[in-house]
């Protein structure tokens, strides 16, 4: 099965995990900010002496490909290409929102339908947003958004939607509608990135 490196520089948040068959053997995070430059190639170094211990090869890079910040996602693109040109491996692009969504289903215990909608800010009233299902299938494609008292409302009329991520607040203060449900404390993180970034590498 393959090992991956996986790397998620999205937001003010650098994390970087290794995975062997969809089971994380490392993870390191930091939350104090826009310090990848810093960060994140000592990180790297320190998975991949994981990897050097336990004498095995690296089959592929996955990177959380945005959106996010134009500056995290620079840096991590720059950092993950390297490790590909110089290993000769493939590499993964996984959607930020989807790595985010991963997270959030981790933390609801209900059997009622419902839909996704994780938010990363943007300027002003701005967020990225998507909308998945239960089953990580996406039900509306990445877009940039500008949050009223009327957004979502179609959707919430058919169904509850959990609203997560750092653009979430903006949400919330408007939103409140009986199915509007609101997720704190979730972020991005390479930890997450585990069996989406399997998946695309076991369909090539």
């Amino acid at each position: 099965m393959p090992i991956i490196l996986h790397i998620e520089t999205s937001t003010d948040i650098c994390s970087v995990a290794l995975s062997e068959n969809n089971e994380c053997l490392f993870f390191l995070s930091n939350d104090e900010g826009l310090n990848h430059s810093k960060l994140l190639a000592p990180f790297v170094e320190k998975a991949l002496s994981v990897l050097q211990e336990k004498n095995k090869k690296l089959d592929a890079v996955a990177l959380s490909e945005g959106p996010g910040s134009y500056t995290g996602l620079r840096i991590g693109t720059s950092v993950a290409k390297g490790l590909c040109y110089g290993f000769d491996i493939p590499l993964i692009a996984v959607p930020t929102l989807a790595v985010m969504t991963v997270e959030a289903l981790s933390k609801i215990k209900t059997d009622k339908p419902y839909l996704l909608s994780p938010m990363i800010d943007a300027r002003r009233m701005e967020v990225y947003t998507a909308m998945y299902d239960k089953k990580l299938k996406i039900k509306k494609e990445v877009s940039a958004e500008i949050i009223t008292e009327e957004s979502f409302l179609e959707d919430l009329v058919k169904s509850e939607i959990y609203f997560f991520g750092n653009g979430m607040p903006k949400c919330q203060s408007l939103i409140q509608h009986k199915n509007a449900v609101f997720i704190e404390n979730i972020v991005p993180l390479a930890s997450n990135m585990l069996s989406l970034a399997e998946d695309k590498y076991t369909q090539k």
